[in-house]
Parts: C-alpha cells; sequence; structure tokens
C-alpha cells in the first residue's frame, strides 16, 4: 500500500460516519481509520491523527517488532484486523502505560506511535500522532462519590490537554449548570463560581463554599449587567444556534476572558454553526474523549 502524501485518522467510538462526513479525499476506511490524501486536514471529529503513515512489510512477529522498535521506542497498537498476530507483535514492544490518570497529573509527554497490522505481513505504522494518549482517548481516574453526573470529565480532560485552568479567586461563570458537575470541578480548583439554572443544584454541591447559585436562565444574563468575567462555562442543552448568539453576544461587551462551551449537535446541518464557531478569532472547537454527540468549544484570553 502506498501511503506517501497521505494522512491516517481515527474517528471516535460510534462517531465513524461524523468524522467520514468531515474529510476530504478519503481513499480507504477499516473500521475507525480512515486514510486521506494529502497533509492533515485538523477535521474535528479525529480522536487522534497519524501524521505520518508508513508501510512496513514484515516477514515474522518477531521481524514486526524489531521494524517498529528501530523506528522509534514508544508504540500503540489499533486492531483492525489479525488481532492475534497483532498483539504478539505488540507484546513484543516496549510496555506502555494506558493506566487511568489521576486528575491534576501532567498528560505523557513522551511521543507515541500507533501502528496496525493491515494485512498479514503488513504493517501500517505513524511514529508521530497528535496525541501522545493511546488511541487519543483521555481516561481517569473517577469520583464516583461526589459529582452528580460524569459532565464533570469534560472539563478534568479539557483542563488536562490544554494545561490551563482557572485559578484560585478568578471570578466563573457556570450557566446552565444544575446538577452542579462544573460548577463542583471549579469549586475544587479555588474559584469562585456563579452558577446560575433554572433547576437547583444537588444539595451536597450547593453547600460548597466557593459556590452561589442564582435561579434563573443561562441565556437571561446580561453581560452588560455581569461586569468583569474570568471564564463562562455552558454545558447547557440548547440548539447549536442559540448558543452561538450568546457567545456573540458577550463577545460584542468584551466582559469575558475565556470561553467553554459544549455545542450539543442535534443533525447534520448544525457543521455549518460548528464552521462560524470555529472561525471565532483565538478559538477551537474539538471533540473530547468524554463528549458523546457534541463538540466543546474553547476561547483563551
Amino acid at each position: 500500500m502506498q501511503l506517501e502524501g497521505t494522512t491516517i485518522y481515527l474517528a471516535p467510538r460510534g462517531f465513524e460516519e461524523d468524522l467520514g462526513r468531515e474529510l476530504r479525499n478519503v481513499v480507504e476506511q477499516r473500521g475507525r481509520l480512515f486514510i486521506a490524501e494529502g497533509p492533515p486536514q485538523n477535521p474535528v471529529w479525529a480522536q487522534n491523527t497519524w501524521l505520518a503513515p508508513v508501510s512496513v512489510p514484515v516477514e515474522s512477529i518477531a521481524d514486526g517488532a524489531r521494524r517498529l522498535k528501530a523506528m522509534q521506542r514508544n508504540w500503540w497498537l489499533h486492531s483492525t484486523g489479525f488481532h492475534r498476530r497483532a498483539r504478539l507483535i505488540q507484546d513484543k514492544l516496549p510496555h506502555v502505560s494506558a493506566k487511568p490518570l489521576v486528575f491534576g497529573t501532567r498528560p505523557p509527554e513522551a511521543p507515541l506511535g500507533s501502528w496496525t497490522l493491515w494485512e498479514e505481513n503488513l504493517i501500517i505504522a505513524s511514529p508521530a500522532c497528535t496525541s501522545t494518549f493511546p488511541d487519543g482517548e483521555v481516561v481517569f481516574e473517577e469520583n464516583k462519590t461526589v459529582p452528580p453526573t460524569r459532565a464533570y470529565l469534560k472539563l478534568w480532560e479539557l483542563f488536562t490537554l490544554l494545561t490551563v485552568r482557572p485559578q484560585p479567586g478568578e471570578l466563573c461563570l457556570d450557566l446552565g449548570s444544575s446538577p452542579g458537575g462544573w460548577s463542583w470541578v471549579l469549586a475544587e480548583m479555588g474559584a469562585r463560581v456563579f452558577s446560575i439554572d433554572k433547576s437547583p443544584l444537588a444539595d451536597h454541591i450547593a453547600a460548597h463554599p466557593n459556590i452561589n447559585w442564582c435561579a434563573g436562565s443561562a441565556f437571561g444574563l446580561d453581560p452588560r449587567h455581569a461586569g468583569a468575567v474570568d471564564w463562562l462555562f455552558s454545558d447547557v442543552i440548547c440548539y447549536p444556534e442559540r448558543l452561538l448568539e450568546m457567545v456573540r453576544r458577550w463577545l460584542e461587551h468584551g466582559t469575558c476572558r475565556n470561553f467553554v462551551c459544549t455545542i450539543k449537535l442535534q443533525g447534520q446541518g448544525d457543521m455549518e454553526v460548528v464552521r462560524q464557531f470555529a472561525a471565532i478569532a483565538g478559538s477551537r472547537v474539538m471533540h473530547l474523549s468524554a463528549n458523546k454527540h457534541e463538540l466543546t468549544w474553547v476561547k483563551l484570553g
């Protein structure tokens, strides 16, 4: 297989169709892997991107491991076929830890290549990938006692990937905050959280000394009345167009430095709105491992 001039993209589990619609010049797909001609396209639906894929003919299991180790040390197998043979090759490579990450620790820094056994005697491998996490998936040791839902994992993942987070004393608005998982994450960092939702927070979250909850609509707060805000967060369920309208209103008044919003997707047509989010200067859109059929928009001041 000729891979020169191509890039390989890995879709999140269950979102192959979304990535397939977004990519251009796809020449082959196998499972969650897409091979596309040309340089990296930076699609929002790619969980990991193989930046320098090469074909590696191998004569045996030992030869496959030897050839991979000659390219670099750390490799992660994304199995697409010949699963037992592929696993035997991976077992001969240096061990790569896939233990859940403790929130607050640094993400892996060592380069991590990805490979697959495409044919019985043909490896496709890329020593350079966009993520240092296995298959680009960020998994944490979860707190299963305090957060009222698993939505808090979105912020844990985002702050881990960005290595930027609210600092003690900074003011965070959490719009559409009930039952309070995001407010809890922010408050635990020492930030002052102003939490707004028509529904109340879980009692133990509302009792946090750094959280002040107010009954109201996420869209009812006027930026002109809020004053200077360090961070605006929104995980509210709404149409993407309505969220974009709210974000533009806050950007227009310039009273907030940093934004983190979940874009809850309703259908294929929503990607036009996603492109409008991505076009906002200094921002980016991504699909987190903790996201479902939704994307995360971030703008840092």
